[in-house]
């Protein structure tokens, strides 16, 4: 299938694997580029140069497909160094970078420089506009159903998908709610290039985290997750569990008062506790709504191959066969 995602990116299928803290090693990276996707390394669960660059050479080491590094940009009491990250990054070779959080437009230029291609991600048109102004190559439109951050205007993907092929000239990808070739198909349909899928692959074989976190994905149903840090206008999409509901009556008794402080002991740090140690409650983790139609844990290949032909199957039978009759 071409797109021009496809074409963008050098690659097989229109299929991006999201950047996910303690979830995009080599190893998850490597297997969606050789099934035909595009893997993603996430920089700041690596968080120095050097770890990075280790990374990199990691999953050189495995694929010899395009693959790309996720840079996410959010405050922090300790930023890391995100000059010498990128230079890490540009030495490394890797030809695409997935940006996140706020404006990446003061790293563009050294990108563009070493012609490395940049897909930012976006929770609104507004600032899929701006990506493109500043000269993105392509953006993710993340819809309210997506694991992780969401935004503040939740506008689910049946409503934004189509206002985002309305306005941009640039292609895009559909995040949030995409799991199999239902959600290929209908992101297609809706304007978009292709998909991003974080959730759907952390449900895999060769996802490098505890099995208690595939099987937890697996058990949950699309009503089992909870939005978090609202008040704090930080908005996170996480899987319900003990830490999360003590977070929400944390939330509910400090109303306006709370402050980051009050929360720290259920966001900060625990994502090794959970996604190494599969200390189930320790904390809270992104998760999507998606989950709910995640119900095996197959090989990366194994999932990619029936995303794509059951995709063909569709357009070529219930669609065609909707149109002729």
């Amino acid at each position: 299938m071409k797109t021009r995602i496809t074409e963008l990116f050098g690659i097989q299928h229109p299929i991006i694997q999201g950047g996910m803290h303690f979830v995009g090693y080599a190893e998850l990276a490597a297997a969606v580029s050789n099934a035909g996707g595009l893997g993603i390394i996430t920089g700041l669960t690596q968080g120095t140069p050097e770890k990075i660059a280790n990374e990199i050479q990691r999953c050189k080491s495995m694929t010899d497909k395009p693959f790309g590094v996720n840079m996410t940009f959010l405050p922090t009491l300790t930023p890391p160094d995100y000059p010498a990250m990128f230079h890490a990054i540009i030495d490394g070779g890797v030809k695409i970078v997935e940006t996140a959080g706020n404006n990446p437009q003061q790293w563009l230029p050294m990108l563009k420089e070493a012609n490395v291609k940049v897909i930012h991600k976006c929770t609104a048109v507004r600032h899929a506009l701006k990506a493109q102004k500043i000269g993105c190559d392509a953006v993710s439109v993340d819809g309210f159903e997506c694991g992780g951050h969401p935004g503040e205007d939740d506008i689910p993907n049946f409503i934004l998908l189509p206002r985002a092929a309305d306005e941009l000239t640039i292609p895009f990808v559909a995040s949030g709610g995409m799991a199999d070739a239902r959600s290929l198909v209908a992101a297609l349909a809706l304007g978009a290039e292709g998909i991003n899928m974080g959730t759907r692959f952390i449900a895999t074989q060769e996802a490098p985290v505890h099995e208690k976190v595939k099987q937890a994905i697996i058990a949950a149903n699309e009503l089992d997750t909870r939005l978090i840090m609202r008040p704090l206008r930080n908005t996170e999409r996480v899987l319900n569990n003990v830490a999360v509901s003590r977070l929400l009556e944390k939330e509910k008794a400090l109303g306006d008062a709370l402050e980051f402080k009050d929360i720290i002991d259920e966001v900060a740090g625990v994502y090794p506790k959970i996604m190494l140690d599969g200390d189930m409650d320790a904390g809270a983790w992104s998760c999507g709504m998606v989950a709910g139609l995640i119900d095996d844990a197959p090989s990366v290949k194994v999932l990619i191959d029936r995303i794509m032909t059951d995709a063909d199957a569709l357009i070529a039978e219930r669609l065609s066969g909707l149109a002729n009759g």
